[in-house]
């Protein structure tokens, strides 16, 4: 067997063992080193190829990938810094809990530590922000290194898919040369089939929990963002048997087509509720139960921490919930799967009194959401979410527009899906995430983003020269870091525009011209003379704001609520 065959067969035996767990989406961004893998890639059948030069960005696409289908999707790049540059998406991966799984290309051994050119070391790089990291052998005709390949992708997939999900890194050394055949392409396995684990609570755990619950008077459900492909039903089971004011984070994609029984106890308006310390006050839960992320709101994350409720429950898949508040004083590990549906809830002695206020007060502030009317980001927000049209996507960025989403997206029939990267809440890789979101689905994608967040990923963007692609962007420009408006640095004149705001005088036509975007730019009152049915291929929709201004009326409204609350 010559060497050629040797480097085909290892090659083919990683993307076979991908393909029979039906792992078939892989983004590819071109180097010397990875040639054996692209090859292998692109010589098989019913491989979903994505393209994208800036590893940075790749990783991303892919992050979008795999959020949106709930499955693995492969990364393959070449050896060097092209594989530090996924750094950030697997950072992101790993806190949201999305599955990636790794490839990159790597020198051989005796390459390696001596000076040879576009070599790092690459063992173990991401550290622990994989579940799993392993160095594969060189290939050779030695006898177990094939079934070790196939034996260690299994691993990687079933690693990747075990709650909670997560990214795998495979390090793969290549000699030169490293072309490899190319025709009569032969998938074969010989390792047959695993089986996935579902992580639900022992009976114990389950008949104490619902004892818990039967027996709360003043009770909270709190959802946030869900684990990839959750199934709301189960929740909405929940509300329905329990009853309680459940508080539904916009990314917990349930204040979208909200079933009609549940509806009354659906409680979005809680941001801006908990900024009043009046009504905070008379509304202190006996009992929370968690669902998901930690909540965007940073009101109501210290509302739960500040009530100290006597059992604040967190449900979650991993052993490493999360906690930043330390609250918690019951935890289940489970994912949210059918035994929620199960558990006998019904018939509680839940306080009829403390509902109402909720549901009061949650009317009270929707109702001078619904009119606000200030020529702000977020009036302009609302104004664009009653315009989109039904069965729509959203992505959102990180800073001031998932702020705005928790608190202009109400309750709605519409079908619409929002996603958002919160696993380390950066701006970063944002337009390249919403960009593989994109790519798996048939239904109009918008992206709502800050200027500097656009600019810090305008590089994204060279991934529709290469694969068909979809979006909407609508960029909220105030000229900075408007999030820090909010913050106390806004009170000390001094370096602030030059260490926070850091305006840029930039504007995005020419941005939207060198990718042959539609492009439109508008102040607030042009909102409504934009069709935003027309989805076109791919768009940048500029609104013109103003950081002082946003601050101003946002606080104007907040505090109309809270004379309403008094």
């Amino acid at each position: 067997m010559n060497d050629q065959t040797t480097l085909s067969q290892y090659v083919y035996k990683i993307v076979s063992t991908l393909v029979s767990h039906d792992i078939v989406d892989v983004v590819i961004s071109p180097g010397s080193r990875s040639t054996p893998l692209a090859y292998a890639f692109a010589a098989t059948p019913n491989i979903n190829i994505y393209r994208q030069v800036d590893e940075r960005s790749a990783g991303f696409f892919a992050l979008g990938l795999a959020k949106a289908q709930a499955k693995p999707v492969v990364l393959v790049c070449t050896s060097g810094t092209a594989a530090a540059n996924y750094f950030p998406a697997i950072v992101e991966a790993n806190y949201a809990r999305v599955p990636l799984i790794v490839l990159t290309a790597d020198r051989p051994h005796e390459l390696r530590e001596v000076g040879a050119p576009q070599t790092i070391h690459q063992i173990e790089l991401y550290g622990q922000h994989v579940k799993w990291s392993v160095d594969f052998p060189i290939p050779d005709n030695a006898k177990p290194t094939l079934p070790f390949i196939e034996r260690h992708m299994v691993r990687a997939i079933a690693t990747a898919m075990t709650a909670p999900y997560g990214p795998v890194h495979i390090n793969i050394p290549f000699r030169e040369p490293l072309l490899i055949e190319l025709e009569d392409v032969v998938l074969y396995n010989d390792f047959k089939e695993t089986f996935a684990t579902e992580c639900i609570p022992t009976a114990e755990a389950q008949h104490h929990l619902s004892t818990l619950l039967r027996e709360t008077t003043k009770g909270l459900l709190v959802i946030g963002e869900l684990p990839v492909g959750t199934n709301p039903d189960f929740l909405w089971s929940v509300v329905r048997a329990l009853r309680w004011p459940v508080l539904v984070e916009a990314l917990s994609n349930m204040r979208a087509a909200v079933p009609s029984d549940c509806e009354p106890y659906v409680i979005t308006t809680y941001d801006a509720l908990l900024k009043n310390e009046h009504f905070k006050h008379t509304v202190l839960p006996e009992t929370v139960v968690r669902f998901g992320a930690q909540p965007i709101s940073k009101f109501l994350t210290n509302f739960l921490a500040e009530s100290m409720p006597a059992n604040y429950i967190v449900i979650d898949e991993s052993p490493r919930f999360r906690d930043s508040s330390a609250a918690c004083t019951h935890f289940v590990q489970a994912q949210l799967t059918e035994w929620l549906a199960l558990l006998p809830l019904k018939d509680n002695a839940q306080d009829e009194q403390y509902v109402k206020k909720w549901q009061q007060a949650h009317r009270s502030a929707m109702s001078y959401i619904k009119a606000y009317d200030e020529a702000d980001e977020g009036a302009a927000i609302a104004k664009i979410l009653h315009s989109l049209p039904n069965g729509c996507d959203i992505f959102v960025s990180n800073s001031m527009p998932i702020r705005d989403i928790d608190t202009f997206f109400l309750a709605t029939t519409k079908d619409v899906r929002i996603f958002a990267n919160r696993g380390a809440n950066g701006i970063d890789g944002i337009v390249s995430t919403a960009l593989g979101v994109s790519a798996t689905t048939s239904r109009p994608m918008y992206l709502l983003i800050g200027d500097l967040a656009l600019l810090h990923d305008s590089n994204g963007l060279i991934a529709t020269r290469y694969q068909q692609a979809q979006l909407t962007i609508i960029v909220m420009n105030n000229d900075g870091g408007g999030i820090f408006s909010y913050l106390p640095q806004a009170k000390i004149d001094a370096h602030y525009e030059a260490l926070f705001g850091t305006p840029t005088a930039l504007t995005f036509e020419h941005l939207a011209q060198m990718y042959s975007m539609q492009y439109d730019r508008v102040v607030y009152d042009e909102i409504n003379t934009l069709d935003w049915h027309d989805n076109q291929a791919l768009r940048i929709v500029e609104v013109m704001t103003n950081r002082a201004e946003n601050v101003i009326a946002h606080r104007k409204l907040w505090a109309q609520i809270a004379e309403a609350l008094q």
